[in-house]
C-alpha cells in the first residue's frame, strides 16, 4: 500500500477509476482537479477530513486497491480538530484574499460578452480590452497573486504539491496574458478570443481550489504570529496600491451596467 500512498492521486485514479467516485462521495473532487499532483497520503490532510471519516474513506480506498487484504493506516497527527460544519472560517488575511476573488469572479462573468463584442479597430473597443487586460495583470496578478506568492507562500515549502498546482495555474494565466497582448498588437480577434476564453476557464476552478482547499489548509498550519504578520503586510500592500483598487472596481461596475 505504501507505493500507492506515495503516488500522485491522478495516477491512482487512472489505475483505479472507482476511487474517483469514492472521493466525490466525501466531497473531495480530486478527479476534476486539473493537476492531480497531491499524493494519496496527503489528500485527507489537505482536505481536513474528520478523523472518523478518514478511517472509513481510506478503508474503502484500500479495498479497491487490495480487495482481499485488510490494511491498517496509521492515524495522522492533527494540528487542529476537524470541524463537522461545512462553513469555512478564515483568518483575516485569508478572508481578505477570498473577498478579492469576488471582484475577479465578476470579471470572469463578463468575459463571454467581452468576447462577443471584441473590437480591435475602434478607440473604445481597444480601450475596453486593454482595461480588461490591465485588470488581469495588475489587480488579479500583481496585487492579488503577489500576496500569495511573495508573502503567504514564503511560510511554506513551495515544493509541496498543493502549492505547485497553484503556481502552475498562475504561470498558465501569465502565458495567456502575453498571448492576448500579442493578439491585440496583431489585431487578431480570433486568437485574442481563444486566450480570453482559456483564461476564463482556468480561473473558476483555481479560485475554488484556493477558497475551499488551499486557504483553509494554510490557516491550519500558520501560527498566530504568522497570521498577524500576514495581516499587517496585506494592509501595507493595500495602502501602497492606493487609488488603483477603486479604478479596478469602477471598471468592473461600468462593464456590468
Amino acid at each position: 500500500m505504501e507505493v500507492y500512498l506515495n503516488k500522485g492521486i491522478k495516477y491512482v485514479i487512472i489505475e483505479f477509476p472507482e476511487i474517483e467516485q469514492i472521493l466525490n462521495e466525501y466531497g473531495i473532487g480530486c478527479g476534476a482537479c486539473g493537476e492531480g499532483l497531491c499524493l494519496l497520503k496527503d489528500v485527507v490532510e489537505i482536505h481536513n477530513v474528520d478523523e472518523d471519516v478518514e478511517a472509513e474513506l481510506m478503508g474503502r480506498i484500500s479495498n479497491v486497491i487490495y480487495p482481499n487484504k485488510k490494511i491498517e493506516f496509521p492515524k495522522r497527527k492533527r494540528k487542529k480538530k476537524a470541524i463537522g460544519s461545512k462553513e469555512i472560517k478564515y483568518s483575516p488575511p485569508m478572508k481578505k484574499m477570498v473577498e478579492e476573488h469576488v471582484l475577479i469572479k465578476r470579471w470572469l462573468a463578463l468575459i463571454p460578452k467581452v468576447i462577443e463584442n471584441l473590437d480591435l479597430e475602434s478607440e473604445d473597443g481597444l480601450k475596453l480590452i486593454n482595461n480588461g487586460i490591465d485588470f488581469i495583470r495588475n489587480y488579479a496578478d500583481k496585487y492579488h497573486h503577489a500576496k500569495e506568492e511573495d508573502e503567504t507562500f514564503k511560510y511554506f515549502n513551495e515544493n509541496l504539491d498543493i502549492i505547485k498546482v497553484i503556481l502552475n495555474d498562475h504561470a498558465k494565466v501569465r502565458n495567456h496574458v502575453k498571448a492576448m497582448l500579442q493578439a491585440i498588437e496583431d489585431k487578431d480577434k480570433i486568437i485574442l478570443a481563444e486566450h480570453l476564453k482559456a483564461y476564463s476557464e482556468i480561473l473558476p476552478e483555481h479560485i475554488k481550489k484556493e477558497d475551499e482547499i488551499l486557504y483553509p489548509w494554510m490557516d491550519r498550519n500558520l501560527s498566530t504570529s504568522q497570521v498577524g504578520q500576514l495581516n499587517s503586510k496585506f494592509n501595507e500592500i493595500d495602502i501602497e496600491y492606493g487609488d488603483a483598487l477603486e479604478r479596478h472596481r469602477t471598471f468592473i461596475e461600468t462593464l456590468e451596467n
